[in-house]
């Protein structure tokens, strides 16, 4: 498992939209699985769970990526698991870590910190 949290001012919208684009676009196997969003009195949120699939490892992975806003910054929580491989055996050859840090790059670009 990986996880990292960024947050910076910007758009829930914009951001999705480009995380979606981008990700689906950094490699052959990855695709956007599934996406929900909500809105609340002050507050919208966005849930993505991406799944990829590493060559190195001969797995998948998914990622989790949960998008908040509220007052005009944007908050994204990214959870990356599935990387080990079998029952016993966890080692996943970094699959998780670059999963991450993948949205990682394209959130910074987007402005999040």
């Amino acid at each position: 498992m990986a996880s990292s949290t960024l947050s910076g001012p910007g758009s829930i919208d914009a951001v999705a939209r480009l995380l979606a684009d981008r990700m689906q676009q950094s490699a052959m196997s990855l695709q956007l699985i599934d996406q929900v969003s909500r809105n609340f009195d002050s507050a919208r949120m966005t849930v993505m769970v991406f799944e990829k699939y590493f060559m190195r490892a001969s797995n998948r992975a998914s990622l989790t990526v949960v998008l908040s806003e509220q007052g005009g910054t944007v908050s994204a929580d990214l959870i990356s698991s599935g990387g080990g491989q079998g029952a016993l055996f966890r080692f996943s050859w970094g699959a998780e870590e670059s999963f991450v840090g993948t949205a990682e790059n394209i959130l910074r670009e987007a402005g999040l910190r």
